[in-house]
C-alpha cells in the first residue's frame, strides 16, 4: 500500500493527542478552583471521569469497529472528541465540566483500539508491523510526556479551557488525514453485538477502577470501598463466563491460551502498574521538595517520554538480536536499574546525573511496550485486531489506576511513617496524610513553623520515595524474570501463518 505511512502518521497524530490529554489536564486543576469554584469531591471527578468512560468503552468500542469499520469508528470519534474539547474549554460549571470529561472519555475509548488495528491491518509484514507498532508505541508514550509542558505553556499565557481547545485543530488534521489516506477495514464475519455483554463489560470495568481509585483517595477501610471491587470482580467474572458461551463473543477468552497473547498482557499490566509511580513520585517530587514549578518539572521529566519514543523504534531492531522475551525483560531490566538510582535521590538534585538514568528508563520502556503490543496484536486474527487491541488497552487503564493507587498508598505509609514534627508545632491531619497536605498547611503558619513543617514534611517524604522507589525496582525485576519465561519461544517474527495453527 503506498500510503500506508501517512496511515501510521494519522494513527499517531491521534494517539499522541489522546496521550496527552490524560496528563495535560493536571496543571490546570488548581484554576479549575478559582475560576469555576469546584469543590475537592468534583476536582477528583474531573480528574477521573475521563477515565472511567475510557476505560469502560474500550473493550466494546473495539468489537464495534471491527464490526462497522475502523476507519470509519475513528473518524466518527474524532469528531466526537473534537466537539466535547470545544464543550469542555467553556464549561461554565464543574457539573457540565464533568459530563463533558466523560464525553471525552467515550469519544477516546473510539479512537484508541481503533488507531492500533488500523496499524495491524495496514502493515501486513512481520518487519514492518512490528516497527509501525513501536512507532505507536512511542507516540504514545511521548504525548504522556508532552503534556505537562504544553499544559504548562498554555496556561501560562491563557485560561485553564485552553489545553482543552487545543484539541479541536488536531482532531480536524486526523479527520481530514483519516478521510484521505485511511483505508476501511472491518471483520467480514461479525455477528451482532450482544448487549448484555457490553453492560456487563462497561459495569465491570468501571466498578473496577473505581475501587482502585477510591482505595488510593479514602483507604479501604470505607465500605464503598471493597463492596465496588467485589462487584467488579464479579462483573468481570460474569462478562468472562458469557463470552466463553457465544458464537461471537465480545472477546475471544481462547486468545488468552495463547502464551504470546496472555503473557504480553500480564506483563504489559504490571509493567504499567510499576511504572505508573515514575510519574506519581517525579511529580511531587520535583514540584514539592526541589520547589520547581509546574512547566520546569514537565520540561524536567520531558527526556523520558521522548526517549521511550526511541526506544520504540529501536525495540523491532532488537528483536532479531536477543529475541522478543529478551527485549522485555532487557527494557523491564534497565527500568529496575533506574529506580535503583532514584532511591537515591535527595532535597537536592544534580539533573544532569539523572538524565541518562531517565533517558535509560524510557527507551526501556519503549522496548517492552512494543514487543508487548506487538505480540498481542500479531497472534490475534486480523478481524478481530480491534477487540485485541482494546483488551491491551484494558489492561494498560487497570495497571495505571492500580499502580497508582497501590504504589502511592506505599508513598504515603511510609510518608506517615517517618514524619517526625516538634511537639508544639501545629500537625493537623491534612498535613500529616500527604506532603501536599503539609505544604498547604504551612501556608497558615508564621514563617519559622511553617519552614519547620516544610523540612520535616520534604524528610519524610524523600524517605517514601526511597522505600517506593526499592519496591518498584523489586517488582520491575520481578516481572522481568516473568516475561523473560513466559515469553521464551514466542518467534522473533510472527507470520500470518501462526494465527491459523495456534
Amino acid at each position: 500500500m503506498k500510503n500506508k505511512w501517512s496511515c501510521l502518521a494519522t494513527a499517531c497524530l491521534a494517539t499522541l493527542l489522546l496521550s496527552l490529554d490524560l496528563t495535560v489536564l493536571h496543571l490546570a486543576l488548581p484554576r479549575l478552583v478559582t475560576d469555576l469554584g469546584a469543590n475537592s469531591t468534583q476536582l477528583l471527578w474531573i480528574g477521573d471521569m475521563y477515565g472511567f468512560a475510557l476505560a469502560g468503552l474500550l473493550v466494546t468500542m473495539g468489537n464495534l469497529g471491527d464490526r462497522i469499520g475502523r476507519k470509519r469508528l475513528l473518524l466518527i470519534g474524532a469528531t466526537a472528541f473534537g466537539a466535547a474539547s470545544a464543550v469542555t474549554a467553556y464549561a461554565p460549571n464543574p457539573e457540565l465540566l464533568i459530563a463533558a470529561r466523560a464525553l471525552l472519555g467515550v469519544a477516546g475509548a473510539t479512537i484508541m483500539p481503533s488507531t492500533l488495528s488500523i496499524v495491524r491491518n495496514v502493515f501486513t509484514e512481520p518487519g514492518e508491523r512490528t516497527a509501525a507498532i513501536g512507532i505507536w508505541s512511542g507516540m504514545s508514550a511521548a504525548g504522556f510526556a508532552i503534556g505537562p509542558v504544553v499544559g504548562g505553556l498554555l496556561l501560562d499565557h491563557f485560561w485553564w479551557g485552553s489545553v482543552f481547545l487545543i484539541n479541536v485543530p488536531i482532531m480536524l488534521l486526523v479527520l481530514v488525514g483519516g478521510i484521505l489516506v485511511l483505508p476501511e477495514s472491518r471483520n467480514p464475519h461479525a455477528g451482532r453485538p450482544d448487549l448484555v455483554s457490553v453492560v456487563l463489560s462497561f459495569a465491570g470495568v468501571v466498578t473496577a477502577v473505581y475501587a482502585v481509585k477510591e482505595a488510593a483517595h479514602k483507604g479501604l477501610e470505607h465500605a464503598d470501598v471493597p463492596a465496588a471491587g467485589a462487584a467488579g470482580v464479579l462483573l468481570l467474572g460474569l462478562f468472562v463466563w458469557r463470552q466463553t458461551r457465544l458464537p461471537e463473543p465480545l472477546i475471544d477468552v481462547r486468545l488468552f491460551r495463547r502464551r504470546a497473547f496472555s503473557a504480553s498482557i500480564v506483563t504489559n499490566l504490571l509493567a504499567i502498574f510499576t511504572m505508573s509511580a515514575m510519574m506519581l513520585m517525579f511529580g511531587w517530587y520535583l514540584q514539592l521538595v526541589l520547589g520547581w514549578s509546574p512547566l520546569q518539572a514537565g520540561l524536567a521529566q520531558l527526556p523520558g517520554g521522548l526517549s521511550a519514543a526511541a526506544g520504540g523504534i529501536l525495540a523491532a531492531k532488537l528483536i532479531h538480536r536477543i529475541g522478543r522475551n529478551g527485549v522485555v525483560a532487557l527494557g523491564l531490566a534497565m527500568n529496575a536499574g533506574a529506580f535503583l538510582y532514584y532511591s537515591t535521590l535527595g532535597p537536592s538534585l544534580n539533573y544532569l546525573a539523572l538524565l541518562p538514568v531517565m533517558i535509560v528508563g524510557g527507551v526501556g520502556i519503549g522496548f517492552t511496550f512494543t514487543v508487548n503490543n506487538d505480540n498481542v496484536l500479531a497472534t490475534a486474527p486480523r478481524e478481530r485486531a480491534g477487540a485485541a487491541a482494546a483488551v491491551s488497552e484494558t489492561a494498560f487503564e487497570l495497571g495505571g489506576a492500580l499502580g497508582i493507587a497501590i504504589l502511592g498508598t506505599v508513598l504515603n505509609s511510609a510518608y506517615q511513617t517517618n514524619l517526625r514534627l516538634p511537639a508544639d508545632l501545629p500537625s493537623p491531619d491534612s498535613a500529616r496524610e500527604s506532603i501536599a497536605g503539609a505544604v498547604s498547611t504551612a501556608a497558615t503558619l508564621p514563617p519559622e513553623q511553617a519552614d519547620q513543617l516544610i523540612r520535616a514534611a520534604q524528610t519524610a517524604f524523600i524517605e517514601g520515595l526511597h522505600v517506593t522507589a526499592l519496591v518498584t525496582a523489586a517488582l520491575l525485576a520481578v516481572v522481568a524474570l516473568l516475561a523473560l519465561i513466559g515469553l521464551r519461544g514466542v518467534p522473533k517474527v510472527i507470520p500470518e501463518e501462526i494465527l491459523t495453527h495456534a
